[in-house]
């Protein structure tokens, strides 16, 4: 039982992190930043990374039960490569990750962690 509450809230995690999209208010163009707005509603801080090509790359930190906005550098964006996002626990097991994503200049992702 305890290993299907962990899939549904990695399945949450990995679901909601595909709604981003484009915002109204974003450059169309090539030099417009790429954020990610992490929503963390569980207790524990969450150190997030952006994963590209295996590596991970440190986004910051989103303390627990906020909201807290990065800007995704340059580098990761302008490839085109596919990115994830992972969001790892301080003093925790679990490490969700969420699906490939494509993320342009200009995109804002959003990303939910479910309380536990």
């Amino acid at each position: 039982m305890r290993s299907v509450i962990r899939s549904s809230q990695v399945l949450a995690l990995v679901i909601l992190a595909a709604c981003g999209g484009r915002s109204a208010e974003s450059s169309a163009s090539p030099d417009g930043q790429a954020m990610l707005q992490v929503e963390n509603r569980g207790f524990a801080d969450m150190v997030v990374y952006a994963v590209s090509g295996g590596q991970r790359i440190r986004l910051g930190m989103a303390t627990g039960n906020s909201t807290k906005s990065f800007v995704l550098p340059a580098y990761l964006i302008r490839t085109g490569e596919r990115l994830q996002f992972l969001a790892d626990p301080i003093g925790g097991r679990r490490a969700p990750v969420t699906e490939e994503l494509t993320v342009q200049p200009g995109d804002i992702v959003t990303l939910i962690i479910p309380p536990q």
